[in-house]
């Protein structure tokens, strides 16, 4: 929800209300002078001065881990509003898979001397477009980061959170030549407003468009181009009242006619923190785009601080805890060596996956054989467990009580991963975590969440449960001691 400083600016005047519908309460920066050209150390972040013309009066930051190969993946981060190049750096999870993965990161910054509340300018024309203003900035800045580090220019990728993300598909559509993929995290489909006064409806509003008219805003915003197109994966909460949760879908609805595949999702599954991925294969079966729709989450990044190989992040205001999205999103890219998205390979899915036994905290599988198979990938609600060569698998360290969704993929010689089997759910045994329901004044009076500003926090998580009173009620559940997440959707 936006600060109460922003509350305050959305009364002062309606062109300020559109942007402070962004805010995310955090320092604003301010304008930075450009000098002689400065590269950044290894395993540093830092700023980057002198990257070229800079038309649209931007920062650039980048961070690069040591040793970094030449021919490695290169990713643009932009921030949402009153956010800086820095804050992003710290809580998105970026920079854990740049030193896990072998990859660059740019992080563009936006100032106050562009916009009052800096925000990237996603919703005007003379910024947003191909050529001008900010989005040639990030242009000089990828050329920049690419001469320096002799990164792969086949493997650029742009993410964005909120402005940030208004801003990502904006670039994707403008340099679809430049981009291999694109993350829009709580973000709005490309060139939906060309003025300041068109976002507000953009944010809040339902463009009735059909797939057809937003795809061709796409098209019209470098016009000629045959392709290949950007893959593009969108992220969008379903309690978002900042980027209405119309905008996943018609966000969706503009890359998927893009890609010429239609609207009818080739595959779904369950994640981890009550995300559904839905991916939308192109003519040959390749993952193109993927819609990751994040149940009871509002505006913001998703991140799930922790030391699991799936999670990243720390939490903020607009850095909400519900799972790692820079993770799935560098998967989805193939930046984790993968080649990205669900299986491509010409093995199919094993039959017969069945749950053989459960434990307090453990869970056996067993599946028929796949001929040509090397060796079998198990994933655990949409996240790889483990590997074996075997057609049995034991999975270890999990919580009592609860339910776990598999499914398992062949993997040949070449390791190349084949289609995914259908879902099989294991139980564990034992009691499950408890779960609490009530208004948030009660949850707050029986120490399960605390409050700050009028709003609600749930203890442990830091997971914003709306205003302090009792008109609003939820679902906590105590996932470890002291520790609660909201459950409103299953617990």
């Amino acid at each position: 929800m936006p600060s109460s400083t922003a509350r305050r600016l959305f009364r002062r005047s309606a062109a300020t209300a559109v942007i402070g519908a962004f805010t995310a309460g955090l320092s604003l920066v301010t304008p930075l002078v450009p000098a002689a050209p400065a590269a950044a150390a290894s395993g540093t972040f830092q700023q980057v001065t002198g990257f070229g013309s800079n038309p649209g009066n931007l920062a650039m930051y980048e961070y690069a881990p040591a040793n970094l190969p030449a021919n490695a993946p290169l990713v643009v981060a932009l921030h949402g509003c009153t956010q800086s190049a820095s804050d992003y750096h710290t809580h998105s999870g970026w920079q854990k898979f740049a030193d896990e993965w072998g990859f660059a990161v740019v992080y563009p910054q936006t100032s106050t001397a562009n916009n009052s509340l800096s925000c990237f300018s996603w919703f005007d024309s003379t910024k947003d477009t191909r050529g001008n203003g900010e989005a040639a900035s990030v242009e000089q800045m990828v050329d920049t980061a690419v001469t320096q580090y002799g990164s792969d220019r086949g493997r650029v990728f742009v993410t964005g959170l909120s402005a940030g993300g208004g801003m990502t598909a904006d670039l994707l559509a403008d340099y679809p030549d430049l981009f291999a993929g694109g993350a829009v995290d709580s973000g709005l489909a490309a060139q939906c407003a060309t003025t300041q006064s068109a976002a507000s409806a953009c944010q809040y509003s339902n463009q009735n468009l059909t797939p057809r008219q937003w795809g061709d805003k796409v098209r019209n915003s470098r016009p000629g181009y045959a392709g290949p197109w950007p893959r593009v994966a969108i992220w969008q909460g379903t309690s978002d009242t900042t980027v209405a949760p119309v905008n996943g879908t018609e966000l969706r609805d503009q890359w998927t006619d893009v890609w010429d595949v239609g609207q009818t999702a080739s595959s779904t599954q369950s994640l981890a923190g009550g995300t559904t991925e839905s991916i939308y294969d192109d003519s040959t079966g390749r993952p193109a785009v993927a819609l990751f729709s994040v149940s009871g989450m509002a505006h913001g990044l998703a991140v799930n601080p922790g030391s699991g190989a799936d999670q990243c992040g720390t939490t903020g205001t607009y850095y909400l805890n519900s799972l790692c999205s820079s993770y799935y999103t560098a998967k989805f890219w193939g930046l984790d060596g993968s080649g990205g998205g669900s299986g491509s390979g010409s093995l199919p899915a094993p039959s017969g996956v069945t749950v053989t036994g459960t434990t307090d905290t453990g869970a056996s599988l067993s599946w028929n054989a796949v001929s040509g198979a090397a060796s079998y990938d198990v994933y655990r609600d949409g996240t790889k467990a483990g590997s074996v060569t075997g057609t049995s698998y034991t999975d270890t360290g999990l919580s009592a009580g609860t339910s776990y969704r598999y499914t398992v993929a062949a993997v040949d010689s070449a390791g190349v991963v084949g289609s995914s089997s259908p879902p099989v759910t294991a139980t564990t045994t034992g009691a499950a975590p408890p779960c609490y329901t009530d208004n948030n004044y009660n949850q707050v009076a029986a120490g399960r969440a605390h409050q700050s500003g009028g709003y609600t926090y749930a203890d442990g998580s830091g997971q914003n449960m709306g205003l302090y009173n009792v008109a609003v009620t939820h679902t906590l559940e105590e996932t470890s001691p002291g520790y609660f997440v909201i459950a409103d959707t299953g617990c």
